[in-house]
């Protein structure tokens, strides 16, 4: 028997394993896991973006460093992080997305359901909750502050309104054009790139816009500043998914025209 050649046992073991019907759909990971795997992913994400700020402003004053070690922990963890979890559960870490993923299914296009909203939702902001405490622990600061770093301006409000709207046209672009398998480099570099073009340096995520008032630190938000921001967000989400239907929309085939 060659290394080629399938065992006789593996043999038997495929005849008596039910296989899937061609074309079906395959199992889906557990609720239990999905949920599980936005609260670590999120606590994770939020633990980069709170640590890496932590620890910009311990080693330098300058403004333009700290954000931009900020801005480059952030963009390698979140690849890592997407990479990791995306397969168990599609990675969001943002209600913005796992909603406008949810107004896609109910449109008839694929993406969560009313009961997984419920559940991943909750999941994120707990989890980015917990990630900006873990920061603070690892770091020695207060477990729970309140952030100080007013973000109520108006040119910050419209920051996230473009950030939001931004990530929203390349995430469900890429599912539009089936190049999903893209998405760890294209969503982490958009983020790293949106953190400097945009005023607000990109929050675009409501649940890591709560965490983040949970420290008063580099990458913190005053808790009067999270309603304006959510807003926008969902503002920003509802922009991105009108932009994907006009850009992504598919031409008619020679099937739909109508008859001469």
């Amino acid at each position: 028997m060659t290394a080629t050649e399938p065992a006789a046992s593996d043999a038997i073991v495929a005849d008596t394993v039910p296989q899937p019907a061609p074309g079906a759909t395959p199992p889906r990971t557990p609720l239990i896991a999905r949920a599980a795997a936005e609260l670590v992913g999120t606590a994770a994400l939020v633990a980069v973006v709170v640590g890496s700020g932590i620890q910009a402003t311990e080693l330098t004053d300058d403004v333009a460093l700290q954000l931009l070690a900020n801005s480059t922990a952030t963009v390698f963890g979140l690849g890592v992080l997407i990479t990791l979890l995306g397969p168990v559960s599609g990675a969001h870490f943002n209600p913005a997305v796992t909603l406008a993923e949810w107004w896609t299914a109910r449109r008839g296009g694929a993406g969560v359901t009313a009961r997984e909203l419920a559940v991943h939702v909750p999941a994120q902001i707990a989890g980015a909750i917990g990630g900006a405490i873990l920061a603070d622990a690892m770091f020695g600061e207060p477990l729970v502050k309140w952030s100080t770093h007013d973000r109520s301006a108006g040119n910050l409000l419209l920051g996230e309104v473009v950030a939001t709207a931004g990530l929203i046209l390349l995430i469900f672009g890429l599912a539009k054009s089936d190049r999903l398998r893209f998405a760890p480099v294209a969503v982490a570099s958009y983020i790293g790139a949106a953190y400097w073009f945009t005023s607000s340096t990109s929050f675009a995520n409501p649940a890591v816009t709560i965490g983040r008032a949970f420290t008063d630190t580099f990458a913190g938000i005053a808790p009067s500043s999270v309603a304006g921001f959510i807003a926008m967000q969902l503002i920003g989400a509802v922009v991105g998914l009108a932009l994907v239907a006009v850009i992504f929309m598919r031409g008619k085939t020679e099937q739909d025209q109508p008859a001469a």
